[in-house]
This record gives C-alpha cells, sequence and structure tokens, in this order.
C-alpha cells in the first residue's frame, strides 16, 4: 500500500504523486464510499493557482457519487473546520500546503466535528484509495469535461459565518487606538483577518495581503517574520501578527521588534487562563518540542503541562482526553477548544490582544515570566535506524543524564520519520549543564550506532 498521509494530511509538490489531480479525484472517490447517501461536504483552499483544480476534481467526483458540495473559496483551514458544523456536513476538506512553497498543495480532512482525522482512520481511506486507483477509468475525459464548467460561478465565497463568530469574541471597536502590523503570507487569511481586526478598530498596517497564486508564504508569513518585526519598528505599531498559508498558526513581534517564542507565547495564555481559574483540567497541552521553562512557570502558577508527541493532532486528541481547553506547539498551532475545534491562528491573535488590553502592559512585559531554559540539538545521520531500545549504552547513557538532570533538564532522543537522522535535544538550566549531557549522549551514540 502507499503512504499518502503525513503528520497533517496528504501533501507534496503539485502534479508529483501524491498530490496529483488523478489522486485528489479518487481520493473524493474513496471518501465518498464512506458517507451516508446525499451527504455534505464542505471544501475550502488556500491562494495557490493550484488550489482552484484541486477543488473542481474533487467535487466532480463527490457529485459523481451523488453528494452535495458547498465550496467556501479561500478562507482560512480553520474556516474549514468551523465550516462542518456551521453547514451541518459531514466532512471538511482545506486545500493547501500550509507553509510550504506555492509548487506545493495538499489535502487537510475533517470530521463532522470539524476535528483532524485519527491515524487510524487515514489508514482505513488509504486502502479505499487504494482500491479506487486499481480500477480502470477514463480520467482524461473527466479531467477534460471539467473544463467546460465554470464551478467558481457557483463559488459564494461562504465566509461571511467564520468572520461573524470571530467578531464576537471582543466588543466592536475595543482595539480603537492600537496599531497593529498583520502579515497574511500572501495567503488564505489576507481578507478574513483584516476584516475581523478591523471591526475591533485596530490601525493595521498590511503586509503579505497581495495574492497572485503564486507568492504564498514568499518570503513573509510565519516561517519568515523578519519583515514583520521590521515592519513594527518602521511604524512603531504596538504589535505584530503573523499568519502561515492556510492560517492555523501565529507568529508575534513585540513592540521592540522581538519576534516573541512560541513556548512564551503559550505561557501568555496558560498562566492568564489560571489566573481567571478559566483553565480547565488546570492544564496545558504541548509537544515533546516545547521548553522546559514552561513546566516550570506553569507549575508555579498552580498548573501542569502534558507533554505529546509533535503534531497539532496529537495535542488535540490529548485535550479531548485531559478534558483541556488550551494547547499548542511551539511553531504557532495554538488551540482554544472552548472557541474552535482547530489551531487557527486569528483567535488565537484575538486572545492575545485581549490579555494585552486587559492589562494594559506591552507585549514585551508579559513575556518576561518565561524565561527558555538552555538546550542543545543535535541530529546524526545513520546507516540504520536501530531500535533505540536495542541500544542499551545509548539507553545507559540517557538514564545517567536524566538522574543527573533531575526535574531541572531533560533527553529527547528520537529517529527522525522521513531521513535517516537521530534527533538529539538536550535541556537543562545551564549552558554548561546543557554542553556536559550532550556530550555523554554523543559519545554513546557514537558507539552504538554507524554515523555517517
Amino acid at each position: 500500500m502507499g503512504h499518502y498521509f503525513g503528520t497533517d494530511g496528504i501533501r507534496g509538490r503539485y502534479g508529483e504523486a501524491p498530490m496529483t489531480d488523478l489522486i485528489a479525484h479518487r481520493l473524493a472517490l474513496a471518501l465518498s464510499s464512506k458517507l451516508e447517501a446525499s451527504a455534505t461536504v464542505v471544501i475550502g483552499r488556500d491562494t495557490r493557482a493550484s488550489g482552484q483544480t484541486l477543488q473542481n476534481i474533487m467535487r466532480a467526483g463527490f457529485e459523481a457519487r451523488g453528494h452535495k458540495v458547498i465550496l467556501l473559496g479561500v478562507v482560512p483551514t480553520p474556516a474549514v473546520a468551523m465550516a462542518v458544523t456551521h453547514f451541518k456536513a459531514t466532512m471538511g476538506i482545506a486545500l493547501t500546503a500550509s507553509h510550504n512553497p506555492a509548487s506545493d498543495n495538499g489535502i487537510k480532512l475533517f470530521n463532522e466535528r470539524g476535528q483532524k482525522l485519527k491515524p487510524e482512520e487515514e489508514q482505513v481511506i488509504e486502502s479505499l484509495l487504494e482500491a479506487e486507483l486499481s480500477s480502470p477509468t477514463n480520467f482524461k475525459r473527466i479531467a477534460h469535461s471539467l473544463e467546460e464548467i465554470d464551478f467558481e460561478t457557483h463559488d459564494q465565497n461562504e465566509v461571511d459565518f467564520y468572520i461573524k463568530k470571530l467578531s464576537e469574541q471582543m466588543p466592536k471597536g475595543s482595539l480603537s487606538g492600537m496599531k497593529v502590523v498583520l502579515d497574511g503570507a500572501n495567503g488564505a487569511t489576507y481578507l478574513t483577518s483584516p476584516a475581523v481586526l478591523s471591526y475591533f478598530g485596530a490601525e493595521l498596517i498590511l503586509i503579505g495581503n497581495e495574492p497572485d497564486g503564486s507568492n504564498i508564504n514568499q518570503g513573509l508569513g510565519s516561517e519568515s517574520p523578519e519583515a514583520l518585526a521590521k515592519t513594527v519598528l518602521e511604524t512603531g505599531a504596538d504589535i505584530g501578527i503573523a499568519h502561515d498559508g492556510d492560517g492555523d498558526r501565529l507568529v508575534v513581534c513585540d513592540e521592540r521588534g522581538t519576534i516573541v517564542d512560541g513556548d512564551q507565547l503559550l505561557g501568555i495564555y496558560a498562566l492568564e487562563a489560571l489566573k481567571s481559574d478559566s483553565l480547565k483540567a488546570k492544564t496545558l497541552v504541548v509537544t515533546v518540542q516545547s521548553n522546559l521553562a514552561l513546566d516550570f512557570a506553569v507549575k508555579a502558577a498552580g498548573g501542569s503541562v502534558k507533554r505529546v508527541d509533535v503534531g497539532d493532532r496529537n495535542v488535540a486528541l490529548a485535550m479531548r482526553e485531559l478534558g483541556s481547553n488550551i494547547g499548542g506547539e511551539s511553531s504557532g498551532h495554538i488551540l482554544f477548544t472552548d472557541y474552535a475545534p482547530t489551531g487557527d491562528g486569528l483567535l488565537a491573535a484575538i486572545q492575545l490582544l485581549k490579555i494585552l488590553q486587559a492589562s494594559g502592559e506591552p507585549l514585551s512585559k508579559l513575556s518576561h515570566p518565561i524565561q527558555r531554559f538552555p538546550q542543545k540539538t543535535q541530529n546524526l545521520i545513520v546507516k540504520e535506524k536501530i531500535p533505540l531500545e536495542a541500544l542499551p549504552k545509548l539507553s545507559e547513557a540517557k538514564a545517567e543524564v536524566e538522574e543527573k538532570l533531575g526535574e531541572e533538564g531533560r533527553v529527547l532522543m528520537r529517529y527522525s520519520g522521513t531521513e535517516p537522522k537521530l534527533r538529539l535535544l538536550v535541556e537543562a538550566k545551564t549552558q554548561a549543564e546543557v554542553e556536559a549531557s550532550m556530550q555523554i549522549i554523543l559519545t554513546a551514540a557514537h558507539h552504538s550506532l554507524s554515523i555517517v
């Protein structure tokens, strides 16, 4: 069986497997076989030129099997998730490659509750897709017939419900007097985020809001926040807000032009929620990548931190299991499940602006309580990925370091899912402890593995 799904849906260079028109069409047919008769599917896309073709091809597949399709047009991925429940649909599809370049595209799937699918559900879909791909069909005829239809005349850009829901987060005009630099990465948020923040009365300086189909994420957005920081300093703005191409991430810059670390951002949300007794289960859910300083700050405020494997889907699953309502990744995927089923960069920005407004403090001061622990990472290219539990010397070295560091440090060792690499991370209260600990781990790794 081919492996189509990665950590966040299907993604790749458009025109090459697995991101081809044929696979997208067959995926629609495969998904159709899971749906009840006459089900409704919502499809949204980001600003990539390939998105419209993929949207039309998938629509044709669903409609061929008797299902109704609502085209949302260009919308942030979280709006697709929200649209599922708004339109009482059975499934949501976001056509996006997120922070990847314009040459890529992807397919993210959401269930009837607007949540990302579990890995076991994706495995079932992969089996159905394999079956569809092995059956004969005249795809060229289907693709040619799509060219005859002006699908865009039916595309109502049904996004008003999303703007309205996000606008309910704060009173109209409540950000009057605040100057905000907003970077839309020339992506899916280029209309929605300015509409909502303008409603709140913020004075907006817009960058990355002129998409042309090929400039998404190009030197702008959450992956390239340098332009954001520069514009904040040049304009004397109070805050800079950047999204990624599909709008499910948030990166912010303070009034001094400093990019706020993702873990500091998570800490601001958690500490504020603990203060107002609104952090459910008193638990913040983060991934193993988050800095240990977050645990100490949250614990000192009376809460706890739960760590999970990398991926916002894993964060969401743990939040549901624990009953927590705030969680996220240091990369800027932040979930507020009281308001939305998935990560939403605009929602996260609004939650931060609320805190800023209520405190009267500049952002640089709010992020101060979470001072990152020193850490060091190392990637070792290996000839063979021998299971770590089968390497006693490496396990002993890890145990030795962990015993020395106690609760004031940690060691992470894991193989890359896509490359022949062993990824190492050591974190401790002092740089000297980090360096000494990493040396012990590296020595054991070189004894245990064939390092290229």
